[in-house]
């Protein structure tokens, strides 16, 4: 059996999210798998590199599925271009290893948000970014997400609300530049919890909206309540960047 990995970008916008839920619900994978179901004459499960929330949008969302399928993957790769909607597309497909899986592998990954701090919105780019009129403060939001770096408990940061599932993850770093009133913030990590990267990342708008400081974020931290965080900034402007294995 063939082990086939695939690079896929996608625009959440029409989409509740990467994870098949129920046929009457319309996800990026149950699209996906109903075509490659329909290609291969079997019934594809697609293993998906981790969620991602309604509204979400991919830039490399990494993905492996098995078959018994012959076709060549370049064959398989036309067949995709040919009958997917537009606001999905292969960016690669290939025979990968049979260890390889695009959930457990996984080493890293990286999102991005993009918000509009200029005084004039962008309508052409509406869909994809979080207009915010004020002057942000971005040396308060860098001197804040330091206290995120590491290994915590983020349960302050998360929606999700298991009592057994661990809420201790790693940032590596965030990075927040801005060109021409356009700011970009990465964040890289080793997983993240449920709706945690844009709590995280509205919480540093407060931060830079003068609202609070690091001692206030470190406390957010360390209460584990959601409550205290800041509030959760809209999934237009977040983009799954990369993924590293």
């Amino acid at each position: 059996m063939r082990n086939i990995k695939i690079i896929i970008q996608y625009d959440g916008t029409r989409y509740k999210g990467w994870q098949k839920q129920t046929e009457e619900i319309n996800t990026v994978q149950g699209k996906l798998e109903s075509l490659l179901s329909l290609m291969t004459g079997e019934e594809i499960q697609l293993i998906g590199c981790g969620r991602t929330d309604t509204g979400v949008h991919a830039l490399n969302y990494t993905a492996n599925f098995h078959t018994n399928s012959n076709a060549r993957t370049e064959d398989m790769f036309k067949y995709l271009y040919d009958n997917l909607t537009d606001d999905i597309a292969i960016k690669s497909i290939k025979d990968s290893s049979e260890r390889f899986h695009s959930r457990y592998n996984i080493l890293s990954k990286t999102y991005m948000y993009r918000i509009n701090n200029n005084q004039v919105k962008n309508v052409f780019d509406r869909k994809y970014i979080h207009n915010i009129s004020g002057k942000l403060d971005l040396e308060k939001m860098r001197q804040c997400s330091e206290v995120l770096i590491g290994t915590h408990d983020f349960q302050s940061f998360t929606t999700l609300k298991s009592k057994t599932k661990s809420t201790v993850r790693t940032i590596n770093y965030i990075n927040i530049e801005e060109n021409d009133g356009i700011i970009e913030i990465e964040v890289n990590g080793n997983g993240f919890l449920w709706n945690m990267v844009r709590i995280i990342l509205g919480t540093l708008i407060e931060a830079g909206k003068g609202k609070l400081n690091k001692n206030d974020v470190e406390n957010i931290l360390n209460a584990k309540k959601r409550a205290d965080a800041g509030p959760m900034i809209p999934a237009k402007a977040l983009f799954l960047k990369d993924v590293e294995y």
